[in-house]
Formats: structure tokens, sequence, C-alpha cells
């Protein structure tokens, strides 16, 4: 699993894989370390160049983006 806060990047426009296994030594994105498991990279287009705020946690409910969950976790 991911660290509770998230990640605020600015992003390019282009194609980005969001990481939902938690292991990728690249957060937040994947690395290729879900290989053998059931997890699988989480796809995402930016259109414009933006600041976003990347969920570290993996368990937004609007992934691949913050939603506060984290605020939640004991």
């Amino acid at each position: 699993m991911g660290k509770k806060m998230p990640i605020v990047v600015t992003l390019e426009p282009g194609t980005y894989y969001w990481c939902t296994c938690g292991e990728t030594k690249k957060q937040p994105f994947c690395d290729g370390s879900h290989q053998g498991t059931e997890f699988e990279p989480q796809v995402f287009k930016i259109a414009e160049r933006k600041q976003v705020a990347i969920c570290n946690c993996q368990r937004t409910h609007n992934p691949p983006f913050c939603d506060g969950t984290h605020f939640n976790i004991i």
C-alpha cells in the first residue's frame, strides 16, 4: 500500500499509468511492480498542463485523483 498523503505534481498533456498495487518505486506512477498479481495500472489522460493531486493511498473513490479518503485511514 502507498502512503497516506497525495502526491501533487504538474503534468504535461499525455497518457499516464497510475499505480494501483502500491508497490511501485515511482509513486504514484506504475513501474511494472504489479507483474504476477491481480493488479493492473489505471490509465488516465491529461489534456492540458495542470497541477493535480494524485492519490497515494490507493483508496480514492475518484481514481487516480485524491478525494481525501486518506483522512479516514487509521
